[in-house]
């Protein structure tokens, strides 16, 4: 993938990025609001959900399934929001917030989800660069082979 859309690159891809399919891109959230936030967003240029091709639709439940595998794996989350919200960032993308009602903890970085079990702080926790960085990395190794991004 060479042409990235606006959206992409607002969430810092490609710095961020976790897996790639043809339809769908992994990133991981910069403002980390629970630990193991993420961000689904469209390859294409479709700033409306109706717009995506029927494959980009087929491909996304193969995605869903990697996504919470791997966060199950690496954090143990009790629950998993999908937050299609498309107010400011124009392509379709979706929010992925694991939730948690204890702190959940990834190497030295401890997260609250501020929100739990209610609608997810978007706005707290943690833009810490080295942290995002870190589980891009951790991420990216634990994601299956085959959408791997390089």
């Amino acid at each position: 993938m060479t042409d990235y859309n606006p959206t992409f690159l607002k969430f810092n891809g490609p710095e961020t990025l976790i897996a790639a399919y043809e339809y769908w891109t992994v990133l991981v959230r910069p403002k980390q609001c629970t630990m193991g936030a993420l961000v689904l967003v469209a390859n294409g240029p479709e700033t409306q959900f109706s717009q995506l091709p029927l494959q980009a639709f087929t491909e996304q439940a193969r995605v869903i399934k990697d996504i919470e595998q791997v966060l199950s794996a690496a954090f143990g989350y009790e629950k998993i929001n999908y937050l299609m919200l498309m107010m400011v960032d124009p392509n379709v993308h979706y929010h992925v917030i694991p939730r948690y009602s204890e702190p959940a903890s990834f190497e030295s970085w401890t997260l609250e989800d501020g929100g739990w079990p209610g609608q997810p702080d978007l706005a707290g926790g943690s833009a810490d660069e080295e942290l995002v960085s870190s589980l891009t990395s951790a991420l990216k190794s634990a994601w299956p082979e085959a959408s791997r991004a390089p």
